[in-house]
């Protein structure tokens, strides 16, 4: 079941493409953007990603924490951000331990094939670490200014 605006976010542990761990209730006290995404280097996952770096010093000057996670390796993980110039944190999840305590692992199709795998959804965390808002259908285009937009009203 995916999470829902107004619970508590689930706290994890999972390790980056340096080697550190990262666990929500370290940012306690900050807005965290928990986006699930299915693989590197693909297409819309570099568009994706790449929104975030666009946008990095608006999201930065509101104190905003962005952590990507999927399934792939810190080295994988470690490739993609030097090639795109990432400045966030990608989080590896081999066995997609948080991407199933999110509720963002399941069946997905492609081309009239079905098959398990991680859907694409982004988790806006309050500083309480309660679930702000959650995008289930994502721009991989404009997702880093939707965010913007929601964290700043107008």
């Amino acid at each position: 079941m995916v999470q829902a605006v107004g619970e508590q976010a689930p706290d994890f542990n999972a390790v980056d493409s340096d080697g550190v761990t990262h666990a929500l209730h370290q940012y306690r006290g900050k807005t965290v953007v928990l986006y699930f995404y299915p693989r590197d280097n693909t297409p819309g996952c570099t568009k994706e990603a790449c929104s975030f770096r666009d946008e990095w010093a608006k999201l930065k000057a509101l104190d905003v924490v962005v952590l990507g996670v999927s399934k792939d390796s810190q080295k994988s993980h470690q490739k993609f951000r030097d090639k795109f110039a990432l400045p966030f944190p990608l989080l590896s999840d081999p066995e997609a331990q948080v991407a199933q305590q999110y509720g963002v692992w399941g069946e997905k199709k492609f081309m009239g094939k079905t098959f398990i795998g991680m859907h694409r959804m982004t988790f806006v965390i309050d500083p309480e670490g309660k679930i702000s808002h959650v995008f289930t259908k994502v721009n991989t285009d404009t997702h880093a200014t939707d965010i913007l937009k929601i964290l700043q009203p107008l």
